[in-house]
């Protein structure tokens, strides 16, 4: 078959005008949306979505991984490699459970084990990783310590290059009868580490060093909330001048000023997740600050429902948006997709995972498409697709 040279020249015109980003299968709308949950049950271990972005559509990829209790996940920052804390009291005989490294294939959204190691604790239940991408942090619950890993170029964990045991005791005694380390991450400068304790009512401030994954108790060594708070989870505000944290055992949520030279926390107030009129039992489980700094969002299980509040962005505070249900119950772990529009919440006792458009002039939730058939969901992280 052959073209002319007028025709050849039009279609190279009519190329010129077509603009890049409108290309159906461009890879910059596609992502992998990969649910860590708990295996007690149905589930076998890590699941697997294609999700696109521009159409909302999600693609079922089935199971990623087959591991025990993946309850928490994180990717390191080259969306190479996934991790997950291998929940469980008992690791190979010994006390402390386990994470697990995976590498991840883009283009199927298959996982493959590279290695698994001692998470130096019983029930870890959070992982993170430093701004460098050379370290992962670790809290374990059960054990009430924080460790620190480094991340080999392979993708492989190293021996831990830090191990912290905590200590103490606040007034709940079913619940803080001794420390419980809930979340780790470190500050958005990469200079300090901050751990959530839920057993001691404290975020522990350590100093954290980038080159050799050491840890240091900074000076001040602590911040404290209200006794029988039970901080579970922290989000820094995108101004690095605030964080906030969501408090399990009163459902509230703390706000801090934080001075970023020295690594310390000045408690602002706090404020309620649940309705005036609500009278039954609950526990919060997330909190999200979204990417534009306007919105706050905390999960609430018992009332079954994501709370949103407004951020004043001069002195942090939170005013109330409305509670939002979140279709299912027991929501545990949510997440904002990659374009801040859409808000994903795992609904763990219903096995489902609930979509959510969020209104980027108030922050209000509605629901969109169908919910997700996923058994127990605990954790939901967006990798590029490929």
């Amino acid at each position: 078959m052959t073209i002319s040279r007028r025709r050849f020249l039009q279609w190279l015109l009519l190329l010129a005008f077509v603009p890049a980003g409108v290309a159906k299968d461009s890879p910059r709308n596609k992502y992998l949306l990969f649910v860590g949950t708990y295996t007690e049950k149905e589930s076998k271990g890590i699941y697997a979505y294609r999700f696109d972005t521009a159409s909302s559509e999600l693609t079922p990829l089935g199971v990623a991984a087959e591991t025990t209790n993946p309850s928490f996940l994180a990717v390191d920052p080259s969306g190479h490699f996934l991790y997950a804390v291998n929940e469980v009291p008992t690791y190979k005989g010994a006390t402390g459970g386990a994470v697990s490294a995976f590498a991840i294939n883009r283009q199927t959204g298959k996982l493959s084990l590279l290695n698994e190691v001692p998470s130096r604790g019983a029930d870890p239940c959070y992982i993170s990783f430093d701004r460098s991408g050379k370290f992962a942090l670790v809290a374990n619950y059960t054990g009430g310590s924080v460790a620190v890993f480094p991340v080999q170029s392979d993708g492989r964990i190293g021996a831990a290059s830090a191990f912290v045991q905590h200590a103490g005791s606040s007034v709940s005694k079913e619940r803080q009868e001794g420390p419980h380390a809930h979340w780790i991450e470190t500050t958005p400068d990469n200079r300090y580490a901050i751990a959530v304790d839920l057993g001691l009512d404290e975020l522990l401030v350590y100093r954290f060093d980038a080159k050799t994954g050491a840890l240091t108790p900074n000076d001040p060594p602590f911040a404290k909330l209200d006794p029988g708070a039970g901080p579970r989870h922290l989000a820094f505000h995108p101004s690095s001048k605030f964080a906030y944290v969501v408090n399990e055992l009163q459902s509230t949520v703390t706000t801090f000023s934080y001075d970023a030279d020295r690594g310390a926390f000045h408690k602002l107030g706090s404020v309620s997740t649940l309705p005036k009129n609500f009278s039954g039992t609950n526990d919060t489980a997330e909190i999200h600050v979204h990417p534009n700094g306007k919105f706050l969002f905390a999960s609430n299980r018992g009332h079954d429902s994501i709370v949103v509040f407004t951020i004043d962005l001069k002195s942090g505070a939170l005013t109330l948006v409305d509670h939002f249900p979140t279709g299912g119950k027991t929501p545990r772990n949510f997440e904002i997709d990659p374009t801040g529009k859409v808000l994903f919440v795992a609904n763990q006792d219903t096995n489902n995972i609930v979509l959510f458009r969020i209104d980027p002039d108030t922050g209000r939730l509605s629901r969109i498409g169908q919910p997700l058939e996923v058994p127990s969901p605990v954790s939901l992280r967006f990798v590029p697709a490929e």
